[in-house]
């Protein structure tokens, strides 16, 4: 069940939505790894549902940021889980390749901001 919100269609928001469901699915078999995957990667999805409402520049930025900052946590915890074998390959490609698609989306989404801010600047 989904909740309705602007957001919903959003290729980033579905994308980030599935990157944390297939972090969860992926049962690291270490206790600590486990945790700080799945708690990096719902920060990722959170944060960029913080950030999309907002229509403040420097809020928008603050949020994207941190989905950022916390995908790159989520997808080197996965790779770690990899090399030490404590999750199946397939499980940390697929969500390396989800990772990779979202860090675009959300520069992406950061440039669109630093362009606003460009033209702010300008017409100052």
């Amino acid at each position: 069940m989904s909740i309705c919100s602007p957001f919903n269609d959003l290729d980033a928001y579905r994308v980030a939505r599935e990157l944390a469901r297939r972090v969860h699915a992926s049962k690291i078999r270490d206790r600590e790894l486990r945790d700080q995957a799945t708690r990096a990667s719902k920060s990722c999805f959170l944060c960029l549902c913080e950030g999309l409402p907002n229509e403040g520049v420097a809020l928008r930025n603050k949020y994207f940021v941190e989905a950022r900052n916390s995908l790159a946590e989520t997808v080197g915890a996965m790779d770690l889980a990899a090399i030490i074998g404590v999750v199946r390959e397939e499980d940390a490609n697929a969500i390396q390749e989800l990772g990779s698609r979202l860090r675009r989306m959300l520069t992406a989404l950061l440039l669109k901001i630093l362009h606003i801010l460009i033209d702010v600047s300008r017409e100052s």
